[in-house]
């Protein structure tokens, strides 16, 4: 007997639930190789949806990153609190991922604490221009930290370039990334990288909920953007780029809806910044 075909849809719409409401995992996608940047293009970002099922939330998902951190949509708090980051040294690889270059440490290299909850930093990658802008400005670069906690539960740190001074950490990195460039090899292993040396300059930050911003861009990820727009050499962002050996300009997800999620920006109380 053929089930009628309401049934059927609510079934595909209870699917669809199903996967745009998991943990999200830190299971970005390893080879990238499979979808672009080139908007317009059969695995463009309009595209990426369709390319496999479980990347469905590219394009039904209601609550995508980057999105427009704009000030008439910001509320500002006090009550979330200091950034909690207890990292340490850790024997790390340097990989092309197909459009980016991640930094990933073995074991992790030790933990975010947000309201309770400890999120242990894995991998560390970068986005030239900036995902992410604020009120409509876009900037030259923009790193993710990416933490996962030991339920599955995915944290990023994101952090805003533009030209100007270089950046220390990237500038202790450069020979790495020089070897990467020159090589046909995918991945590096660079011994270890203290991820204290990436400064973020601002106890300020954003705070919303979205989603990776590769794919599967799975949703509920914790989102903390640094208000502090930080420095690096336009050099610096071109070797994250030439490294990667993909031959495009960018590798920016466009901005996505913000579909009245709320966006916070952490600014402690006076006494509190002199501390």
């Amino acid at each position: 007997m053929e089930k009628p075909a309401s049934h059927l849809l609510f079934s595909c719409f209870f699917v669809v639930l199903l996967l745009l409401s998991r943990p999200a995992a830190s299971q970005e996608v390893e080879d990238e190789t499979e979808f672009s940047y080139e908007e317009g293009s059969e695995h463009g970002p309009s595209q990426w949806g369709e390319i496999h099922s479980n990347w469905s939330a590219c394009k039904y998902g209601r609550m995508q990153s980057p999105i427009d951190l704009l000030n008439e949509r910001v509320k500002v708090v006090s009550h979330l609190g200091r950034l909690k980051r207890s990292y340490k040294p850790s024997n790390s690889t340097l990989r092309n991922r197909g459009h980016d270059m991640m930094l990933e440490w073995e074991g992790g290299a030790g933990t975010l604490q947000i309201n309770g909850t400890e999120y242990v930093l894995k991998q560390c990658h970068w986005h030239s221009p900036s995902e992410h802008t604020i009120n409509g400005q876009r900037f030259a670069l923009e790193g993710h930290l990416v933490h996962e906690s030991s339920d599955g539960k995915v944290a990023v740190v994101g952090i805003m370039y533009k030209i100007g001074r270089p950046d220390s950490f990237l500038a202790s990195i450069a020979n790495h990334l020089a070897q990467v460039a020159g090589s046909t090899e995918r991945e590096k292993v660079v011994g270890v990288i203290d991820p204290r040396a990436i400064k973020l300059g601002s106890r300020k930050y954003y705070r919303y909920i979205g989603s990776l911003t590769i794919p599967p861009c799975t949703e509920n990820v914790l989102w903390t953007i640094v208000r502090k727009v930080r420095t690096v050499t336009r050099e610096q962002v071109r070797s994250l780029r030439v490294a990667v050996h993909d031959d495009a300009n960018s590798n920016a997800r466009p901005l996505q809806p913000l579909n009245l999620r709320s966006v916070k920006l952490y600014r402690p109380d006076e006494e509190d910044q002199n501390n």
